[in-house]
Order: structure tokens, then C-alpha cells, then sequence
């Protein structure tokens, strides 16, 4: 019978750009639920939206439901019979659940016991009747921040719906939501063509639509905004400041998208450009236009939802509301000059950073005290500048500006600092201190950006584990996983050779009067909380498997413990590998723990014995050179040449030896090996 088209489209009042990749996600996801659970295969899916809509298409659902024997397991038979042999009302709860008769049901055994179960076919339906039943339950359980009821409707939805296209092979799939009946007329755009139109086919429906002046595809919109932003950047004489994320959210604003250029006075410029361009991105939704040494020009490009016969009208009413915003953004930078920032860092003195770790100033003061203990470990030239940037990072918090403009917080500090004659050491990094932002976003550039980013990201993440603001599956809020990603990556960027647990200790002791939790337990908590950012974070470049291997065998020095996944990603590749970990598992599957006893080579009874001995300090001493200087490919190397001497070990040799001072010994060379082996990593993890 061939497989057939399903088309759905959800018209409604405007929905929140916020809402809308999501709500499509969930749609996908749905419905390719449902229709498995509905033996119902499809061969594509797509999904778009605008503000005014959300849609679907999915390709290749055959027409008929197939058949299926369907099997259902059910009580006990002591629960499901009483001693007279009589069904009970959980056998006939079961039958009656299951639409058959008592009669029908058999008995299985199970490693449990013997239960009921019941087989029976199930003739498929046709998909039409299915999508009828399923559909509104979709449209029902799409999620949203926040819903709405509206009317004496029942229904819940993010914006009042307006009209439902559900179309099976072209024909309507009836169903009611609210009191919404679905059926196969959309609408098109509501300025510039506020008219109905009907929808044969998906096909059809993406014609009928750009006739309309909608374009439904947000990806083809994004293509649109792109290439218009650009072409308009130029004709302004300047180029367009790249914004992916700002990008993603105007395409969500806008059906039919059109690019406006507008201007601002030069008098602006005078205020540093990232509150500028903060203020337009955040509050407008504008683009900034830069000159070709990425320096800000007078100007700005908004996305209009329209064609307008008289572009001047829009930007004369865009310039206004920007220039109001950039008033405001001139009175607070002018007004915040003239308090320093020395003075802003006792004012710290009365903001609550959290309520059961003390103030803003506080926490400077301990995250302060941990930057200069990494400078005096990795660049003690830099403690200075790296004390007095920890000192002043924080204090911008306090200024009108960031007040007013959140988003600048440390590119005003670093601004304010320059303007009181700072070097620029330092107030670079009052700024990088927040990096990265995000994962895979930008790291600090400078030594002193980086102690001070990662002192205060430590103590954010100790104190919080140290008060029980540990984040869950669902909740994050203090984005502890973040800060802990960013001092991995930080860490791994610049090669620093710290020791973590140290780091983890340091913080803790700072914290002390803060705790209400043992400190030995929160320690393990963070330091595990660590190794499982790590593990995921260099899960995208490696084997999981090799990552697992290497940091089971030691994580504190971060650095260290990625040259050996490194080392033991390449060293997987060797014809030497495998075989190699074959003889370290059968090592470890005997040893288990290990046995805490020099080797005594006058206990040996067979030549094997003393060629392994010989082949392990001969190993042993090259490879720990290697260790010490980090040379991990070559350690392992050198460690696989005992391969040959091991298996013939094996071959020769009855370790667990009747007499106690024989196997002790063999359990002792064998612990030589394998501790040598565990250097590296756990090769039992390795797959």
C-alpha cells in the first residue's frame, strides 16, 4: 500500500523566540516516540517554526499498522489462583486489562517462578485512526517555560492556537484541542498577508507559505538575516560584527525577515564599545557594524519583520529608542569614573555573595590568597599582578554600569582600571578572570588572567560542596560544572603542573568556618565532581575507554594524566598492544591488590623465573626514567618488550605454589609488574 506523507502545523499568537528550539526538539522527539510505540516506521522528519507557528513533517509512514503477536506478563500464579484452584481478582484484573478471557491465560516459568502471561494477536490498524488518537496528545505535551489557558479552554499551550493543519496523505486527520477543530487551511503572514490559504502537501505548504510571506524553514531564514546583514554592513561602509547567537534568536523573531540600517551619534564611541554593542545586541536585538581593525562605526542593522514601503519611518524609530538607551549607558560610565575602583572593593564589604559563605569581599579575600599561591608555584614574577587583579576583579560588581548592563561584568573593571593607570596586565585580567564563559569559549590569555580565574572558580565550586550546594541532574545554580570545565581547560591550555587534591585542600582550609560538612568528604566529592567533567571532556577526543584506563591509574595532575591518554591512545594502535593487555589483565586478575613483600631470586625453582626478574629491573629502571621525565609513549614502549618473558612465565610456571614462600615470592614479582603496568593505567579498563 506505499507509505504516506504526515504534515502538522500549529498556528498561534506569537511565541517567545526562547521557547521555540526546544518546543521543535520535543516535537521530533514525540513523535518519534509514539509512532514507535505504534509499530509505525517513518524514513524522515523535519521540523520548523516562526513565532506564529510550529511545524512537522514526517516522510515514509506506511499506510497500515502491521501485525504484531503481543505477549504480557502478569501475576503470580500463587497471587493469580486460591487453593481451590479458583482465578483470583488479580488473574481476573490481569485478563480484563488485557481483553481476553480467564481461559486464555497461560503459564510461564521464570528464574522468579511460575506468572501468567498472555499471547495474542494484534491486527494492525490504519495509520490514519492512529494519528487521529495521537496528535492531540502531541500538541498536549509539547513543553514550554511557562503556558497558558486562555478563554474557557481547558488546554494548555505557550500561546493561544489559532488554527491546526494535520494532513495524512493529503486527507485531514480529525482531532479537537480546545476548541480548535484540525483541518487543512494555515494563514500567512499578519501585516502583509493577513489572508487564509489552504495545504495540499508539505511540498505545497512551503510554496504557499513564501506566497504569503512566511518563511517557515528558520534555517533558510538564518541564510536570509546572514546574507543581508552583510550586504547592508557594506553599503555603510564598515563590515558586520559576526553574532551566531544573536542570529539564532532574530530568526525566531521574524517571519519574513528584512535588514534596516540605522545610525547613532559618533559622541557614543566615547564609551567603550562592549557596553555599546552589550546595549544594542541585549536590549534591541541590533547587529554592530565595525571597520576593517574591528573598530565599532556609528551605526547598526535590525531585522524587520516586514517590507516597508518607507524604511526611513523604522529607523528613525530604532535610532530613537537606541539613542535612549545609549544615553543612559553614557551617564552611567561617566558617573561610575568617578569612584575608584579601591573604594568600589570595600563596598564589596556589604554584598552577600551567598548566605552561608559570607560576602563578595569575603570570597576576594580567599580566592585572592589561592591566586598568589599558583603564581608562587608556576610564575612566581607574576604573584604581584596577580594579587592586586584578584583584589580589584570584583569590583566593577558595584558600578551603575554593570548595574544596568550585567552582560560587562570584568570589561568594565578592566576598562575603570585603565583609566586609573593600572597596567594593562591587570586589567586584562580582571576581564579574563570570567573566562571561559562557556565550554569551548575563549580561555585567558595571560598567566595572571588564569591564576585568578582559576582561584575564583575553586572556591565558587569548594564552597559550595562545602554547604551542600551541590548541583543535581536538573539543576545547576551556581554553574559549578562550567567553572569546573573552565579550570580543566585552563589547566590543560597552559600546561600547568599543579596538583589538584593540593588546589582542592588549600580552598577548603580557606573555607573552614564556612563549612557545615566534613571536610574529607567534601573533598572527595569535588575531586570526583572533577574527574567526571574530565572524563567527558576528553571523551570527545578519545577512546572512552582509554581515558577511563589512564585516569583510574592516577588523576591529580591534569596535565600529566592527558599525556598518558595521550601516549595510550597512540600506543592502542601497535600490533604490541593487545597482547600487552591480555598479560597485564592475567597480572592483575592474580595479584589483585598485590603482595607487599621483596622478590627473593634464591626461592626461584625454574630458568623462567629469573629471565622475568632480570627482564623487569632491566624494564623497570628505563621505564621509570621515562616516567620522571614524562615520556609516557616511550615508558610504555620499553614496558611491553616483558610481554614475551610474562607469557612464558605463565606457560612454565604454577604461581599459586603449594609451598607458602614460593607463591608469596611469585605473588611478588608478579606485584612488581603490575605496579609498573599501573603507573600508567588500569588495563583492565581497556576494552
Amino acid at each position: 500500500m506505499g507509505t504516506k506523507e504526515l504534515f502538522l502545523e500549529i498556528g498561534c499568537e506569537e511565541i517567545p523566540a526562547g521557547f521555540i528550539p526546544r518546543a521543535t526538539s520535543e516535537m521530533e522527539a514525540i513523535i518519534t516516540k509514539e509512532l514507535a510505540l505504534a509499530r509505525l516506521t517513518f524514513s524522515e522528519i523535519k521540523t520548523l517554526a516562526t513565532p506564529r507557528r510550529l511545524a512537522m513533517v514526517v516522510k515514509g509512514i506506511p499506510s497500515l499498522q502491521p501485525d504484531a503477536e503481543i505477549t504480557a506478563t502478569g501475576p503470580s500464579v500463587k497471587a493469580a489462583y486460591d487453593s481451590e484452584g479458583k482465578p483470583t481478582k488479580a488473574a481476573e484484573g490481569f485478563a480484563r486489562g488485557q481483553g481476553v478471557d480467564v481461559s486464555a491465560l497461560q503459564t510461564i516459568t521464570t528464574d522468579k517462578g511460575e506468572y501468567l502471561f498472555v499471547s495474542k494477536q494484534a491486527i494492525g490498524r490504519p495509520t490514519y485512526e492512529i494519528l487521529a488518537e495521537l496528535l492531540p496528545a502531541l500538541v498536549a505535551n509539547i513543553p514550554f517555560k511557562k503556558s497558558m489557558r486562555w478563554g474557557e479552554q481547558d488546554v494548555r499551550f505557550a500561546r493561544p492556537i489559532h488554527w491546526i493543519v494535520a494532513l495524512f496523505d493529503g486527507t485531514v486527520v480529525p482531532f479537537t484541542f480546545g476548541n480548535i477543530e484540525s483541518g487543512k487551511v494555515s494563514r500567512g503572514h499578519r501585516f502583509m498577508a493577513n489572508t487564509t490559504f489552504h495545504v495540499s502537501d508539505f511540498a505545497n505548504y512551503l510554496v504557499e507559505c513564501e506566497r504569503h510571506f512566511v518563511i517557515p524553514d528558520p534555517e533558510k531564514r538564518k541564510e536570509i538575516i546572514r546574507r543581508e546583514t552583510h550586504r547592508v554592513a557594506i553599503a555603510a561602509g564598515g563590515h558586520l560584527l559576526p553574532d551566531e547567537e544573536l542570529l539564532d534568536q532574530v530568526a525566531y523573531l521574524v517571519e519574513y525577515p528584512s535588514a534596516v540600517h540605522g545610525t547613532f551619534s559618533p559622541e557614543f564611541l566615547k564609551v567603550p564599545k562592549e557596553v555599546l554593542i552589550t546595549s544594542m545586541r541585549s536590549h534591541q536585538r541590533y547587529f554592530s557594524i565595525v571597520d576593517t581593525n574591528g573598530g565599532l562605526l556609528p551605526g547598526f542593522i535590525t531585522i524587520n519583520n516586514t517590507l516597508t514601503e518607507d524604511p526611513s519611518v523604522v529607523v528613525k524609530g530604532n535610532e530613537r529608542v537606541l539613542r535612549a538607551r545609549l544615553s543612559d549607558a553614557r551617564f552611567f560610565f561617566e558617573e561610575d569614573k568617578k569612584v575608584r575602583l579601591d573604594d568600589r572593593v570595600e563596598s564589596l564589604k556589604k554584598v552577600v555573595y551567598q548566605q552561608k559563605l559570607g560576602t563578595s569581599f569575603e570570597k576576594m579575600e580567599r580566592f585572592r590568597s589561592l591566586a598568589e599561591e599558583l603564581a608562587d608555584q608556576l610564575n612566581p614574577s607574576a604573584k604581584e599582578q596577580a594579587s592586586r587583579a584578584a583584589y580589584l576583579c570584583k569590583a566593577d560588581l558595584v558600578s551603575g554600569m554593570v548595574g544596568e548592563f550585567p552582560e560587562v561584568q570584568g570589561i568594565m573593571g578592566r576598562e575603570y582600571a585603565l583609566l586609573e593607570g593600572e597596567s594593562a596586565d591587570i586589567a586584562n585580567a580582571i576581564a579574563e578572570h570570567y573566562l571561559p564563559t562557556q565550554a569551548g569559549g575563549e580561555l585567558p590569555a595571560s598567566d595572571v588572567g588564569s591564576f585568578v580565574s582559576i582561584a575564583d572558580k575553586i572556591d565558587t565550586i569548594c564552597g559550595c560542596f562545602g554547604v551542600g550546594l551541590i548541583p543535581t541532574g536538573a539543576t545547576d545554580p551556581y554553574a559549578l560544572r562550567r567553572a569546573t570545565i573552565g579550570i580543566i581547560s585552563i589547566i590543560l591550555d597552559k600546561g600547568y603542573r599543579i596538583s589538584l587534591s593540593s588546589l582542592v585542600e588549600k580552598s577548603l582550609t580557606l573555607l573552614t568556618a564556612k563549612l557545615n560538612r566534613p571536610k574529607d568528604q567534601i573533598s572527595s566529592e569535588v575531586l570526583e565532581f572533577f574527574r567526571a567533567r574530565f572524563v567527558n571532556l576528553l571523551g570527545s577526543s578519545f577512546a572512552t575507554d582509554v581515558v577511563d584506563a589512564a585516569v583510574a591509574a592516577s588523576f591529580d595532575d591534569l596535565v600529566d594524566v592527558k599525556a598518558r591518554i595521550s601516549a595510550l591512545a597512540e600506543f592502542k594502535t601497535h600490533p604490541d598492544f593487545e597482547p600487552l593487555s591480555v598479560a597485564f589483565k592475567r597480572v592483575g586478575n592474580i595479584i589483585k591488590e598485590g603482595v607487599d613483600a621483596p622478590v627473593d631470586p634464591s626461592l626461584f625453582q625454574e630458568d623462567v623465573e629469573g629471565t622475568l626478574y632480570e627482564a623487569v629491573q632491566s624494564a623497570k629502571n628505563s621505564a621509570d626514567a621515562f616516567i620522571a621525565s614524562g615520556a609516557w609513549l616511550e615508558a610504555l614502549t620499553e614496558i611491553a618488550t616483558l610481554r614475551v618473558a610474562v607469557d612464558r612465565f605463565f606457560d612454565k610456571v604454577m604461581v599459586m605454589a603449594e609451598e607458602p614462600s614460593v607463591r608469596t615470592n611469585r605473588l611478588a614479582l608478579l606485584t612488581t609488574i603490575g605496579r609498573l603496568f599501573g603507573k600508567i593505567a588500569d588495563f583492565s579498563k581497556i576494552a
